[in-house]
């Protein structure tokens, strides 16, 4: 966008030095902006899939004695809880194994 400003700028209303000032200004600005957010993008490692619900917080929705059943982030998951969970307890996602969560009390 600034890009285009500039020249817009310098062909109407910017005198000659100043209107190829303007236009490299707006270039690396523009090129600046665009490798920032390239660089903010690739900060971190994605996360997606099982990994992201390891140390999630959950809701305990069926009592977890051992098996049960808890909505992170939305969803209800089968849970098994080895130290017991009352429905509507906090509980924190330990593990993943295959569709089940094991999930233990937070500290």
């Amino acid at each position: 966008m600034a890009l285009l400003i500039a020249i817009l700028l310098a062909v109407f209303l910017l005198p000659w030095p100043w209107s190829g000032v303007a236009v490299v200004a707006a270039a690396v600005w523009e090129t600046l902006t665009a490798l920032a957010g390239v660089w903010y993008s690739r900060r971190g490692r994605p996360r997606v899939g099982v990994e992201s619900l390891i140390g999630a917080s959950a809701e305990v929705v069926e009592p977890c004695r051992p098996l049960g059943r808890v909505r992170v982030a939305g969803e209800i998951w089968r849970a098994r809880c080895e130290q017991g969970a009352a429905a509507g307890e906090r509980v924190r996602v330990r593990a993943v194994d295959g569709l089940t969560l094991i999930v233990e009390p937070p500290r």
